[in-house]
């Protein structure tokens, strides 16, 4: 344990930031799971929709240096190309 005021500040910074990262990087993962589900489901308009909401939570995670910006990309692209093939193959 800390002795001193400053190291003690210090660790309650650290538990609020690590907190406050381990709740955005959740949000990143429960909104890319809920893509998913709606890509399986087939719907369209559903996964537009979906597809920003986790772009910007993925650009914001980057933006806080969650998640490194090669990841980021990454992820944004595999999915944009899941939500991509649906479209293609429900305009047919």
């Amino acid at each position: 344990m800390p002795h001193h005021q400053a190291q003690k500040k210090s660790l309650r910074q650290d538990a609020k930031r690590y907190e406050r990262n381990r709740s955005a990087k959740s949000r990143v993962r429960t909104l890319e799971k809920k893509l998913r589900a709606t890509l399986a489901k087939g719907d369209v308009e559903g996964a537009r929709a979906q597809f920003k909401d986790v772009q910007k939570a993925l650009d914001h995670a980057k933006s806080r240096k969650l998640l490194k910006a090669e990841t980021v990309s990454r992820k944004k692209g595999q999915l944009a190309k899941h939500v991509n093939a649906l479209a293609a193959s429900s305009a047919q």
